[in-house]
């Protein structure tokens, strides 16, 4: 398989007005999908969840979300790389309208879903932050949408991962597939934006690498990622995702699988576990957290 087939660069999945868009179809599985919109000031969108069911995450900016006529003022941020934000998740079967006074970029996170919750609004003050890994293995999760953390939805499972520049994500390498001895089968997606250091726009002179692939090589992929650009895990190890020096780097955690309960469970590379150890007394990069929740301002 060509790394095509895994790796969608910013604005290859532009369609039906969405700056991306990736249902479960595209991606050739069952259950995960994305869309990200960016809406222009006063701009509105409207749309039929159906079968799945979705969060509603600003990456830049403020907005309204209506879910089957209950209001929510999302509060947001003025980039991924400025604050944490807060969220609402939206039920299957539900009518959801975005709107924005002054214009945002969201992301619609979405899975394939057979129960219905009910929607619901979460500050991002509620929203724990975990540092992970030590030394330049550093990361902060953003577990706003984790198993145990919300609790309210089928299968979907999101968190936010932010990498300060030079560090190395997603390391050891980690899967969580069909494979015996993984746990759990999820379809995951990762949605990337790259930043720029002293600042918290996003950058589209940046880059990172991220890396896939399979015990038996029949995936084995290792690609330049730019701001903006999907990659799709049906299977296998993935990571590290590295940031290059100069240009930190973040990204959507999109997951959803066929079991019975919501689990982010993975395991890794034999190869590479015993990298974990020497973690041990380590201390972890002081630039993390890099973000945090911040009251009582709204980002235009």
């Amino acid at each position: 398989m060509s790394a095509r087939r895994f790796h969608h660069p910013e604005g290859s999945l532009a369609r039906e007005g969405f700056a991306a868009r990736l249902d479960p179809e595209e991606a050739g599985w069952a259950y995960s999908g994305l869309r990200v919109a960016r809406l222009e000031p006063r701009g509105r969108i409207e749309l039929s969840t159906e079968g799945v069911e979705m969060a509603v995450l600003p990456l830049a900016g403020s907005l309204r979300a209506t879910v089957d006529g209950r209001s929510f003022q999302l509060r947001g941020r003025k980039s991924v790389f400025s604050a944490v934000s807060d969220w609402v998740y939206v039920p299957l079967g539900s009518e959801l309208r975005l709107e924005s006074e002054r214009g945002c970029e969201v992301a619609l996170p979405s899975a394939r879903a057979s129960k219905r919750f009910e929607p619901a609004y979460v500050g991002a003050a509620e929203v724990p932050v975990e540092i992970r890994g030590a030394g330049p293995s550093t990361r902060q999760v953003t577990n706003f949408m984790a198993p145990g953390v919300f609790d309210g939805a089928d299968r979907l499972i999101c968190v936010e991962v932010l990498t300060p520049d030079g560090n190395w994500s997603s390391y050891p390498p980690h899967k969580h597939d069909d494979s015996a001895e993984c746990k759990v089968n999820n379809e995951e997606i990762y949605y990337f934006r790259l930043g720029r250091s002293g600042g918290v726009e996003t950058s589209k002179e940046g880059f990172a690498m991220h890396r896939l692939y399979t015990a038996d090589r029949s995936i084995d992929e290792n690609v330049v990622i730019k701001d903006g650009d999907v990659f799709l895990i049906p299977r296998g190890y993935h990571g590290p995702s590295i940031a290059a020096p100069g240009y930190p780097l973040y990204y959507l955690n999109v997951l959803a699988g066929p079991g019975e309960g919501r689990s982010m469970a993975f395991c890794d590379d034999p190869s590479h576990h015993w990298v974990r150890d020497q973690w041990e007394g380590m201390p972890a990069d002081p630039r993390c957290p890099m973000t945090a929740a911040v009251a009582e301002e709204v980002f235009q």
